[in-house]
């Protein structure tokens, strides 16, 4: 099977480093990306536990990288145009 992914969802998945081709399924990009913010996410917490960022504002932190991982919130069908379409 062939997926063409909108410019958009291209986009951004480029600027997290992952460059699907047309035989990679939408869901496979988008567990990379997850598997990359759960790293950051991770890291977030281990800072915040080796005090290396303070326990105030931290919430701030996870809703700026939540929101800087929008793409998580965008559903599959909604990655690729149908078929025949640019």
């Amino acid at each position: 099977m062939t997926y063409t992914y909108h410019p958009r969802i291209f986009e951004e998945l480029a600027r997290f480093g992952v460059r699907p081709n047309a035989s990679t399924p939408p869901a496979r990009a988008k567990e990379v990306v997850n598997d990359i913010y759960r790293h950051e996410l991770r890291t977030l917490r281990a800072r915040l536990r080796s005090r290396e960022i303070p326990k105030d504002g931290y919430a701030d932190r996870v809703v700026a990288l939540r929101k800087k991982y929008f793409l998580l919130s965008i559903r599959l069908d909604l990655w690729t145009t149908p078929a025949g379409q640019p």
